[in-house]
């Protein structure tokens, strides 16, 4: 018989992966997408292995019918209160409705069960969230994976490729959990799949300090990268909140001073994964921080030539 797994947030970055992942281990994947939207329909409407269904979050008969018959409902919505408390607590409610076996939430990060209360937003509200999973008669299970480590070449101001500088908060040797989207959306997938998932799986791509990054960067591109001092997390958290309280708006996923906040839940070492298990479902080539700076360089040098 086919399995069927349900994905919200399925047109997003991560989730479409996740959903490609899926396909790969012939699945039929279902899309709930919100009543209007026509993003789901132009990425999935030719591909008969993907059913489509619309559902408000906000009404629980229609959402309860969408997550209907699938053995598990896979969360990869972004956010933050009114979609990952509030809108997740609406589908996880419609998935206990629907007697459906399994729950993975939109966690998808570091370990923010330990971190300090008010020291990061985002993991604050995955935290909350929790509580409402872990009281619910459904088996859940949480992919936590560090940080995305297209991050380093990202938005994120760690690496200053042009000053040939990378910096660091406190200590340069704290380790550092990245794996990439992709890797994820496998891991994520077999969770899916997986009946006898634990309540958390914890992956990470690689593991490495502020040093080792500056020493892989001086490999790649032949010119020293070194180490610039950036403060202690201590003051950065004190900045956090002063840019915070400076902001317009408090509702932007990743607004300047969130990304603060990520990089003091980093490099204090409260949100390091403790019990990484990556070899759960058998060996695989992980994605490394090294091949994603070495492919970042070689598509930089393939622009300027």
């Amino acid at each position: 018989m086919t399995r069927t797994v349900l994905v919200a947030g399925a047109t997003g970055d991560l989730g479409h992966r996740i959903v490609r992942a899926l396909l790969e281990r012939d699945v039929r994947v279902r899309v709930l997408t919100r009543p209007g939207s026509t993003a789901a329909d132009e990425r999935y409407g030719s591909d008969d292995r993907v059913e489509v269904v619309a559902a408000a979050y906000s009404h629980r008969e229609a959402l309860t019918r969408a997550v209907a018959g699938v053995e598990s409902v896979v969360s990869a919505v972004s956010g933050v209160r009114p979609v990952i408390v509030d809108a997740q607590r609406a589908l996880l409610a419609a998935a206990v409705a629907a007697g459906v076996p399994r729950f993975v939430p939109s966690d998808y990060s570091s370990d923010y069960r330990r971190i300090a209360v008010g020291s990061n937003r985002n993991f604050e509200l995955r935290r909350e969230f929790a509580a409402d999973v872990d009281a619910a008669p459904i088996r859940a299970t949480s992919v936590l994976n560090g940080a995305f480590t297209d991050m380093l070449t990202g938005q994120a101001p760690m690496i200053a490729f042009g000053r040939h500088r990378v910096m660091y908060w406190s200590s340069p040797d704290q380790v550092l959990d990245f794996t990439t989207k992709d890797d994820v959306a496998r891991v994520t997938a077999l969770v899916a799949l997986d009946e006898d998932a634990p309540r958390v799986v914890e992956v990470a791509g690689d593991r490495v300090s502020a040093r080792d990054v500056a020493r892989t960067l001086t490999e790649l591109t032949g010119t020293p990268f070194g180490l610039q001092w950036a403060g202690t997390t201590g003051s950065l958290s004190v900045m956090s909140k002063v840019v915070r309280r400076l902001s317009r708006s408090d509702q932007d996923t990743f607004p300047a001073w969130q990304g603060m906040q990520y990089f003091v839940s980093m490099f204090s070492g409260q949100a390091q994964l403790r019990h990484v298990d990556n070899d759960r479902y058998g060996p695989y080539p992980w994605t490394t921080v090294r091949d994603v700076l070495a492919d970042h360089l070689a598509a930089d040098e393939a622009r300027v030539a």
